[in-house]
């Protein structure tokens, strides 16, 4: 039954429906993390079937795991990188994925069925229907995406392709970026928000759009495994640009096949939003600005620093998988952080 709303009663409503979102946020964002990990420990191929359905349902007993072993055992990953591996170690390969697509799954239903009651009560507004069932389409994609770009490892390499992974990465931090957006402009009433001059509203959005650029890259950079080689810094290989820079032809794979090309790619990315946020602090430092803004640019420039020291000590430590992990959090930490400004500063 639909109900009669105030304005009072429309914010209200609005800030449950935000506070859903902000919930399926934090979701996504350990969704993220959780596939990074899954990445850096080899977990990816361990699971060679896809069941939507009944695949939330692990192997109950010896049978059914030695039934999963075997399947697994077919695979090019075990036959050309993990053959001899025994049943316990393929458990520890196999929590992980399991993990990865039951926590997908959980998305969706923590997704669909508040906003099938948000619906159903009236208080989703036309304007905002559209774009939550968006959202939700977006996500089974994402699913199908996530399959198809494990399907890249179990045909001859068993190594999944960079640029199915990039774009399952790519994706996932589009509808988190969505949502977060939607979920804010809910909570925070347009009077609320931040008014900040106009050429630093736009450098926010070019800075936005470089911070995802990055992470893209750093796609890449799992992807090829990129990471562990050249493990020194600032130098590559003693050198500022690696001389193996552009050894593939045509030219354009180098962006994306090279390892050397592509690890100085993100280096060099990863510089320049560290450098554009340092401006951004300096500038917030010497204009007038009101305390939620300039707290939020204190706390973006915190992120930075510490996400520059996480990637440095990822490479030198030879991408060790907890620090990794915090890495990529902290890439998506950033980005919110990013977001966050986006959608609360106007100019004036």
């Amino acid at each position: 039954m639909h109900e009669i709303h105030t304005d009072s009663t429309r914010y209200k409503h609005n800030r449950y429906i935000a506070s859903w979102l902000f919930v399926c946020c934090l979701m996504v964002y350990g969704m993220v993390v959780l596939g990074g990990v899954t990445r850096l420990t080899g977990s990816g191929l361990s699971i060679v079937e896809w069941d939507p359905i009944f695949g939330i349902i692990p192997p109950l007993d010896d049978t059914e795991w030695n039934e999963t072993f075997e399947l697994y055992r077919q695979s090019p990953e075990y036959l050309k990188i993990n053959i001899g591996m025994d049943l316990d170690g393929f458990k520890n390969i196999y929590w992980f994925e399991y993990a990865h697509r039951v926590l997908g799954r959980t998305i969706g239903t923590v997704f669909l069925l508040p906003f099938l009651y948000f619906l159903a009560r009236g208080w989703i507004s036309r304007a905002l229907a559209p774009k939550l069932a968006g959202m939700f389409v977006l996500g089974g994609l994402q699913g199908l995406l996530g399959w198809y770009m494990v399907k890249s490892g179990l045909v001859d390499n068993p190594h999944v392709s960079q640029y199915r992974l990039t774009a399952h990465l790519g994706m996932a931090i589009l509808i988190y970026a969505w949502m977060f957006h939607v979920a804010l402009g809910l909570w925070f009433r347009h009077d609320q928000r931040m008014v900040v001059a106009r050429g630093m509203r736009r450098a926010i959005t070019v800075l936005t759009g470089l911070a995802f650029l990055t992470i893209l890259s750093g796609g890449f950079v799992a992807g090829l495994k990129a990471g562990f080689a050249y493990n020194t810094f600032p130098l590559m290989d003693g050198h500022w640009i690696p001389q193996a820079i552009f050894m593939l032809d045509p030219i354009w794979r180098n962006f994306f096949e090279n390892i050397a090309t592509v690890q100085f790619d993100h280096r060099v990315l990863a510089t320049l939003v560290f450098c554009a946020v340092l401006v951004l602090w300096i500038r917030s430092l010497r204009t007038p600005a009101a305390r939620r803004l300039r707290n939020t640019i204190h706390g973006l420039m915190a992120v930075a620093i510490l996400q520059v020291a996480l990637g440095i000590a990822t490479l030198l430590l030879h991408v060790p998988v907890a620090i990794a992990s915090m890495h990529q959090a902290g890439a998506l930490l950033l980005f919110s952080t990013l977001l966050y400004l986006n959608q609360q500063a106007v100019a004036d």
